[in-house]
């Protein structure tokens, strides 16, 4: 069973929950930003690129904010058809399905507030097998791996590419 979970928008309110997983090495580890250490860099981050981001949502799990979700539009002019899907769960609550759930929720909704969008793509580092697990379990599909795709602390690392596009949105359960 699903656990259930709801989705809202991120508010500055929202920082000492935000600071438990964007604060947590563990959580940043797979993360293209650094591990935050103050309640003052979260709030500059929740305000000048959370509050402006154009699909940003905190993951609601018993009456908790347990971690955010989102998509970034990418590409630019008529190629503006993709979105970069992310998410960021506290790890007391991996496991447990509530980013599968997340990912779902994302993709139902998503492709109906962006109808633009035609595809949505995860990109996981290659050593995070469960992000990997989590997309796969959501629908997505697994295209394949992107060699030294980013550059991150000092280091290329390759990165695993999943999708699903707005036509398939109807075969998932």
């Amino acid at each position: 069973m699903e656990p259930k979970i709801s989705l809202r928008p991120i508010e500055l309110s929202d920082v000492d929950d935000f600071i438990e997983w964007a604060g947590d090495d563990k959580v940043t580890k797979y993360c293209r930003w650094n591990t935050f250490t103050s309640k003052d860099e979260a709030l500059i981050f929740l305000r000048d690129v959370v509050a402006s981001h154009p699909w940003y949502r905190a993951i609601i799990f018993d009456n908790e904010v347990v971690g955010s979700i989102h998509v970034t539009p990418t590409g630019s002019g008529k190629d503006e058809r993709r979105g970069e899907l992310a998410y960021h769960l506290k790890a007391k609550y991996w496991g447990m399905g509530i980013a599968t759930a997340a990912v779902k929720a994302v993709v139902f909704c998503v492709f109906k507030e962006l109808p633009w969008l035609e595809r949505m793509e995860g990109l996981v580092f290659v050593e995070n097998k469960g992000s990997q697990r989590v997309l796969e379990k959501a629908g997505l599909l697994r295209e394949g791996v992107l060699r030294k795709y980013f550059f991150i602390r000092g280091k290329s690392v390759d990165i695993v590419v999943y999708s699903i596009l707005a036509d398939d949105v109807d075969k998932l359960d």
